[in-house]
C-alpha cells in the first residue's frame, strides 16, 4: 500500500507524466499535444451504479483547438492480469459517462480522445492481451462486427534495458530506481536527480522522490528507512552517500560470513565423504581378518588361530587376501605368514 501511494503521488505531478509521454509513447500524434498543458483531472467519479472510483490518474491536455486524456493506470500487483483490457474499457466507459454528465465534449459535440496507458512493474513480464478482441471467442457469420475494438498502452517497466531508456528524463529515471540492486546505482540516478530538480517550483516533486526513495525504494533494497529531516533530495543524497558505505561494509561481511560459511559445508561434505569411504574399507578389511581367522582356525585349530589374531587383525586388506589364498596350500601355519615376515 505504501509503494501504491508513493508511485501516486509521484504521477500527480505534470513534469513525470510530461516526461513519460514524451518519452515513451513513440507515436506521431504526440508531436500535436503541448505537454505543458497538463492539468490532473479528478479521478473521483460515480458511475451510474452508485460505485465510486477514486484511484484513477487521470490528465487531460491541449490537442488543438480541444482537449485529449490520459487515463493512467498505475500497476503494482505481481500477479499479471489476463483480463486489464476488459477493466480499462469498463473505466474509460466511467469516464466518458462523466464527461457526458459535465458537458466537457469536443466543439461538435463529440466525445475527446483518450489514451489508455498502464504502467506495470512487476517482477514477471507482463503477458496479458492488450487488446479485447484477443478475450472474446471467434464469432461467426457477421456477428464479429459487433466486437469491441479497444485496446491500451502498455509501458513493462521491467522490459526495458537500461541502454533503452531515454538520458534525461524522470520517468525514465523512476523506471531505473525501481530496478536498481546496487547501492551505487542507485546512488548515481539520485545523484542526476538533485541536478535536473534544481528549480524552486520543482520542491513538491523533490520532496515526492524522496519520501517514495526513503519509504519504499530504499526499504525493498536494503531494508531500512531513511528519512531526511525535511524530506527533501538534497538531503536525502547525503544520507545515501552516508549510508552507501555502510551497505558496502555490510555486503563485504555478508560475503565474507557466506565464503567461510560455504567452505566449512564443503569441508564437512568432503570430510563425511572421506569418512565413508574409510568407514567402508575398514569394514572390508575386517572382515577378511574374520574370514581369515576362520579359514587357519578350521585348518590349524583354534589355538593357531588365536596365537596369530593380532597379527591377522593389525594388516592391510592387501596382505590378508595373500595369507587368505596361502591357507589353502599351507602344510603349517608358518607357511602363511613365512614369505611376508
Amino acid at each position: 500500500m505504501e509503494h501504491d501511494h508513493g508511485y501516486k503521488h509521484l504521477f500527480s505531478h505534470p513534469e513525470l507524466v510530461a516526461d513519460l509521454l514524451r518519452g515513451f509513447v513513440n507515436e506521431p500524434w504526440i508531436e500535436q499535444v503541448d505537454l505543458d498543458s497538463l492539468e490532473r483531472v479528478n479521478g473521483h467519479y460515480v458511475s451510474d451504479d452508485l460505485r465510486e472510483r477514486e484511484d484513477d490518474i487521470v490528465w487531460r491536455l491541449r490537442w488543438g483547438d480541444g482537449w485529449c486524456y490520459v487515463y493512467l493506470l498505475l500497476e503494482f500487483q505481481s500477479s499479471v492480469d489476463r483480463f486489464m483490457a476488459v477493466r480499462l474499457l469498463t473505466y474509460l466507459g466511467l469516464l466518458y459517462q462523466d464527461l457526458v454528465r459535465t458537458g466537457e465534449l469536443t466543439p461538435d459535440g463529440r466525445l475527446p480522445p483518450v489514451l489508455p496507458l498502464v504502467l506495470y512493474n512487476g517482477e514477471r513480464r507482463w503477458s496479458a492481451p492488450i487488446e479485447v478482441r484477443e478475450l472474446i471467442a471467434p464469432i461467426p457469420g457477421g456477428l464479429e462486427a459487433y466486437r469491441p475494438d479497444f485496446r491500451y498502452l502498455l509501458l513493462d517497466e521491467g522490459a526495458f534495458a537500461d541502454a533503452d531508456l531515454p538520458a534525461r528524463n524522470l520517468a525514465a529515471a523512476v523506471f531505473r530506481l525501481e530496478h536498481s540492486r546496487e547501492p551505487e546505482d542507485l546512488q548515481a540516478v539520485v545523484g542526476r536527480l538533485v541536478q535536473w530538480l534544481k528549480h524552486p517550483e520543482q520542491r513538491s516533486l523533490r520532496r515526492a522522490f524522496s519520501v517514495w526513495l526513503g519509504r519504499v525504494v530504499i526499504p525493498g533494497r536494503f531494508g531500512e528507512t531513511l528519512a531526511p529531516p525535511n524530506n527533501d533530495l538534497r538531503e536525502m543524497e547525503t544520507m545515501l552517500a552516508e549510508r552507501v558505505k555502510e551497505w558496502q561494509r555490510r555486503y563485504e561481511q555478508q560475503g565474507l560470513q557466506k565464503g567461510l560459511q560455504k567452505g566449512l559445508e564443503q569441508g564437512l561434505e568432503q570430510g563425511l565423504e572421506q569418512g565413508r569411504q574409510q568407514g567402508l574399507q575398514e569394514g572390508v578389511t575386517q572382515g577378511e581378518a574374520a574370514v581369515l581367522l576362520r579359514l587357519i582356525g578350521r585348518k590349524f585349530g583354534a589355538d593357531a588361530a588365536e596365537k596369530h589374531r593380532e597379527r591377522i587383525e593389525s594388516a592391510d586388506a592387501d596382505t590378508l587376501l595373500i595369507w587368505s589364498e596361502r591357507v589353502l596350500t599351507a602344510r603349517h601355519i608358518d607357511d602363511v605368514f613365512s614369505a611376508s615376515s
